[in-house]
Protein backbone atom coordinates (compact mmCIF):
# COMPACT_ATOMS: atom_id res chain seq x y z
CA UNK A 1 0.00 0.00 0.00
CA UNK A 2 0.87 3.32 -0.57
CA UNK A 3 -0.20 6.54 1.14
CA UNK A 4 0.23 10.07 0.70
CA UNK A 5 2.95 11.86 2.63
CA UNK A 6 0.62 13.89 4.26
CA UNK A 7 -1.54 11.37 5.67
CA UNK A 8 -2.13 12.06 9.76
CA UNK A 9 -4.05 9.70 12.09
CA UNK A 10 -6.51 9.45 14.78
CA UNK A 11 -6.86 6.92 17.80
CA UNK A 12 -10.52 6.41 18.68
CA UNK A 13 -12.90 3.82 20.42
CA UNK A 14 -15.48 1.70 19.32
CA UNK A 15 -17.95 -0.95 20.41
CA UNK A 16 -15.87 -3.27 18.44
CA UNK A 17 -12.38 -2.28 20.18
CA UNK A 18 -10.15 0.64 19.70
CA UNK A 19 -9.76 2.39 16.04
CA UNK A 20 -7.02 3.98 14.08
CA UNK A 21 -8.41 5.95 11.63
CA UNK A 22 -6.04 7.60 8.83
CA UNK A 23 -6.81 10.23 6.53
CA UNK A 24 -5.00 12.02 3.59
CA UNK A 25 -5.46 14.84 1.66
CA UNK A 26 -8.19 13.70 -0.24
CA UNK A 27 -10.23 11.67 1.85
CA UNK A 28 -10.30 8.67 4.72
CA UNK A 29 -7.37 6.34 3.55
CA UNK A 30 -7.60 3.94 7.08
CA UNK A 31 -10.17 2.32 9.74
CA UNK A 32 -8.72 -0.13 11.28
CA UNK A 33 -9.49 -2.16 14.87
CA UNK A 34 -5.96 -2.18 16.97
CA UNK A 35 -3.80 -5.28 16.48
CA UNK A 36 -5.72 -6.38 13.08
CA UNK A 37 -4.22 -8.50 10.24
CA UNK A 38 -2.56 -6.11 7.69
CA UNK A 39 -2.58 -2.75 9.32
CA UNK A 40 0.07 -0.48 8.47
CA UNK A 41 1.93 -0.73 12.29
CA UNK A 42 5.12 1.08 11.09
CA UNK A 43 2.39 4.09 9.88
CA UNK A 44 0.64 3.55 13.02
CA UNK A 45 2.77 3.27 16.24
CA UNK A 46 6.27 3.94 16.92
CA UNK A 47 8.70 7.14 15.89
CA UNK A 48 8.06 6.69 12.19
CA UNK A 49 4.32 6.99 12.61
CA UNK A 50 2.08 9.66 10.93
CA UNK A 51 1.22 12.38 12.92
CA UNK A 52 -1.95 12.28 15.78
CA UNK A 53 -4.48 14.91 14.35
CA UNK A 54 -7.06 14.71 17.67
CA UNK A 55 -8.79 18.49 15.97
CA UNK A 56 -8.81 17.00 12.76
CA UNK A 57 -12.26 17.29 10.85
CA UNK A 58 -12.28 14.22 8.91
CA UNK A 59 -10.94 12.34 11.70
CA UNK A 60 -13.38 13.41 13.87
CA UNK A 61 -16.73 12.90 11.80
CA UNK A 62 -15.10 9.54 10.88
CA UNK A 63 -14.62 8.76 14.87
CA UNK A 64 -17.94 9.88 15.14
CA UNK A 65 -19.97 8.55 12.15
CA UNK A 66 -18.66 4.70 13.06
CA UNK A 67 -19.63 5.23 17.03
CA UNK A 68 -23.06 5.92 15.59
CA UNK A 69 -23.18 3.32 13.21
CA UNK A 70 -22.12 0.69 15.92
CA UNK A 71 -24.86 1.62 18.26
CA UNK A 72 -27.84 1.30 15.18
CA UNK A 73 -27.75 5.39 15.02
CA UNK A 74 -26.51 5.42 11.47
CA UNK A 75 -27.15 3.01 8.43
CA UNK A 76 -24.85 4.55 5.89
CA UNK A 77 -21.00 6.54 5.68
CA UNK A 78 -20.93 10.00 4.35
CA UNK A 79 -17.14 10.41 4.16
CA UNK A 80 -15.02 11.24 0.91
CA UNK A 81 -12.54 8.08 0.77
CA UNK A 82 -9.07 8.00 -0.82
CA UNK A 83 -8.39 4.82 -2.11
CA UNK A 84 -5.45 5.67 -4.08
CA UNK A 85 -3.15 3.51 -1.91
CA UNK A 86 -3.81 -0.07 -3.53
CA UNK A 87 -3.65 -1.32 -6.90
CA UNK A 88 -5.97 -0.88 -9.66
CA UNK A 89 -7.49 -3.86 -8.93
CA UNK A 90 -7.45 -3.75 -5.43
CA UNK A 91 -9.64 -0.43 -5.73
CA UNK A 92 -12.19 -1.55 -7.81
CA UNK A 93 -12.54 -4.75 -5.26
CA UNK A 94 -12.96 -1.94 -2.74
CA UNK A 95 -15.53 -0.33 -5.05
CA UNK A 96 -17.22 -2.90 -5.28
CA UNK A 97 -17.85 -3.66 -1.64
CA UNK A 98 -19.45 -0.28 -1.09
CA UNK A 99 -21.98 -1.56 -3.07
CA UNK A 100 -22.98 -4.59 -0.89
CA UNK A 101 -25.69 -2.96 0.40
CA UNK A 102 -26.76 -3.32 4.51
CA UNK A 103 -28.07 -6.44 5.18
CA UNK A 104 -26.80 -7.91 1.90
CA UNK A 105 -23.80 -10.52 1.82
CA UNK A 106 -22.25 -11.72 -1.13
CA UNK A 107 -19.54 -15.21 -1.30
CA UNK A 108 -16.16 -13.93 -2.94
CA UNK A 109 -17.13 -16.50 -6.29
CA UNK A 110 -19.99 -14.26 -6.85
CA UNK A 111 -18.17 -11.08 -6.58
CA UNK A 112 -15.42 -12.38 -8.62
CA UNK A 113 -18.14 -13.44 -11.44
CA UNK A 114 -19.50 -9.42 -11.07
CA UNK A 115 -16.19 -8.13 -11.40
CA UNK A 116 -15.51 -10.21 -15.05
CA UNK A 117 -12.64 -12.46 -13.23
CA UNK A 118 -14.16 -15.48 -12.88
CA UNK A 119 -10.71 -17.50 -12.05
CA UNK A 120 -9.48 -14.67 -10.10
CA UNK A 121 -11.61 -15.81 -6.82
CA UNK A 122 -8.15 -16.15 -4.39
CA UNK A 123 -6.94 -12.47 -5.69
CA UNK A 124 -10.30 -11.02 -5.20
CA UNK A 125 -10.15 -12.34 -1.63
CA UNK A 126 -6.85 -11.25 -1.31
CA UNK A 127 -7.68 -7.74 -2.12
CA UNK A 128 -10.69 -8.06 0.27
CA UNK A 129 -8.09 -8.53 2.91
CA UNK A 130 -6.32 -5.97 2.09
CA UNK A 131 -9.54 -3.75 2.82
CA UNK A 132 -7.75 -0.74 4.71
CA UNK A 133 -11.14 1.01 5.54
CA UNK A 134 -12.63 -1.59 7.97
CA UNK A 135 -16.81 -1.22 8.81
CA UNK A 136 -16.61 1.58 6.17
CA UNK A 137 -15.74 -0.31 2.95
CA UNK A 138 -17.55 -3.21 4.12
CA UNK A 139 -15.84 -6.45 3.54
CA UNK A 140 -17.08 -8.37 6.41
CA UNK A 141 -20.23 -8.59 3.92
CA UNK A 142 -18.46 -10.84 1.61
CA UNK A 143 -19.15 -14.49 2.93
CA UNK A 144 -18.08 -18.24 1.89
CA UNK A 145 -20.46 -19.48 -0.97
CA UNK A 146 -22.63 -21.31 1.38
CA UNK A 147 -23.03 -18.55 3.85
CA UNK A 148 -20.32 -19.52 6.09
CA UNK A 149 -18.08 -16.80 8.00
CA UNK A 150 -14.84 -16.74 6.25
CA UNK A 151 -11.75 -14.59 6.97
CA UNK A 152 -12.21 -11.34 8.65
CA UNK A 153 -8.50 -8.94 9.23
CA UNK A 154 -10.59 -7.83 12.05
CA UNK A 155 -11.54 -11.21 13.62
CA UNK A 156 -13.86 -13.76 13.15
CA UNK A 157 -16.15 -11.86 16.47
CA UNK A 158 -16.30 -8.71 14.66
CA UNK A 159 -17.35 -10.05 11.66
CA UNK A 160 -20.19 -11.88 13.44
CA UNK A 161 -21.00 -8.41 15.40
CA UNK A 162 -20.96 -6.41 12.05
CA UNK A 163 -23.12 -8.56 10.60
CA UNK A 164 -25.30 -9.51 13.55
CA UNK A 165 -26.12 -5.82 13.77
CA UNK A 166 -26.91 -5.27 10.26
CA UNK A 167 -29.09 -8.12 10.48
CA UNK A 168 -27.60 -9.87 7.44
CA UNK A 169 -29.14 -13.19 5.83
CA UNK A 170 -25.75 -15.86 6.20
CA UNK A 171 -28.09 -18.20 3.38
CA UNK A 172 -25.88 -18.82 0.20
CA UNK A 173 -25.46 -15.45 -1.22
CA UNK A 174 -26.06 -13.98 -4.92
CA UNK A 175 -24.16 -11.70 -6.79
CA UNK A 176 -24.92 -7.77 -6.61
CA UNK A 177 -25.01 -5.13 -8.97
CA UNK A 178 -22.59 -2.19 -8.67
CA UNK A 179 -23.99 -0.30 -11.41
CA UNK A 180 -23.05 3.32 -9.22
CA UNK A 181 -20.27 4.58 -8.09
CA UNK A 182 -21.42 5.29 -4.13
CA UNK A 183 -21.64 8.70 -3.19
CA UNK A 184 -18.47 10.10 -0.95
CA UNK A 185 -16.12 7.90 -3.30
CA UNK A 186 -13.66 9.76 -4.99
Amino acid sequence: MHYHPHTVQLQAASALGTVRLAASPAGLVGVWFEGQRHEPVTRLYGTGAWPHAPGHALLQAAALQLQQYLAAERSTFDLPLDLSGGTPFQQSVWRALLAIGRGATTSYGALSLQLGYPRAVRALGAAVGRNPLSVVVPCHRVVGSDGSLTGYAGGLDRKRALLTLENAQLAATRAHSIAATPQGFQ
